[in-house]
Order: structure tokens, then C-alpha cells, then sequence
């Protein structure tokens, strides 16, 4: 079975995470500098036996686009080129960042941690990808 990788895609960095052989488990796997995303997804994607990518869509809170929802979209036009067996899934982000701050609140993590931007969002796009599972498997 091809497996599932989510992207919390920034300017600065992308937070990814993957499913497990039987694409029933998000986890976290890393957070990249986004310059290297599309070096590391040609590695992973093949590697991982990967059949669909999932980015988070920023909206606001009434649906309209936000300031990067343009560059999410310019993501998933270079990813659909680049990879063009793979299917591209969109999935609402809203409020992503702060339910990975939350969990890390509750699973008891230092200060340190917490602060740390790239594990944010490491946590975020497995939320992304949690969250595309239950739709799929809706």
C-alpha cells in the first residue's frame, strides 16, 4: 500500500510527517528548510513508496485565503509537476499550530521544547495528516 506524507509548509522551514505501511498512523518524521523540500521529497517519495501528498491550506476563520495560501498554492502547482504520479491533497490548517502547542503542553514537554518552532511544526503537519485520515476514512 502506497503511504501518505503530510507537509506544513513555510517560508522558513516545512514541517512533514508520514503514515505508517497501512496509512492508519500520522507521525511526526522531520521538519526541512523549504529550500530543501523538493531535494528531500525526491528522495523520500520513492523511498517511502509514497502515493499521496497532503498540504496544509491556510485560511482564515471565515474561509477566505490567508497571506501564504498563495504560496501553498504555488507549492502544490511545482508539486504536481515535479511528481506528477503523485496525487496533491488539500486540507484546512486552521488552528493546527496552536493544537500542536496544546499537545506538547499535555504530553509534558520542557519550556525548550516548546518554543521550538521546527517541532511545532513537525506537529502540525501530523495533525494535517491525522486529520486527512479521518476524511478518507469518513
Amino acid at each position: 500500500m502506497q503511504r501518505i506524507v503530510a507537509l506544513d509548509f513555510g517560508l522558513k522551514r516545512t514541517g512533514i510527517a508520514l503514515t505508517d505501511e497501512l496509512n492508519i498512523i500520522a507521525s511526526g518524521l522531520t521538519t526541512v528548510d523549504s529550500r530543501e523540500l523538493m531535494t528531500f521529497l525526491q528522495r523520500l517519495i520513492p523511498e517511502k513508496n509514497i502515493g499521496t501528498i497532503v498540504l496544509g491550506e491556510p485560511k482564515r476563520l471565515n474561509l477566505e485565503d490567508s497571506h501564504s495560501s498563495s504560496n501553498v498554492r504555488h507549492l502544490k502547482d511545482a508539486l504536481e509537476k515535479e511528481f506528477p504520479n503523485t496525487a496533491i491533497a488539500l486540507v484546512d490548517e486552521r488552528f493546527t499550530s496552536k493544537m500542536a502547542v496544546q499537545s506538547m503542553h499535555i504530553g509534558g514537554l520542557s519550556k525548550k521544547q516548546k518554543k521550538d518552532k521546527a517541532l511545532i511544526d513537525e506537529i502540525s503537519a501530523t495533525i494535517i495528516l491525522q486529520s486527512y485520515l479521518e476524511q478518507i476514512q469518513r
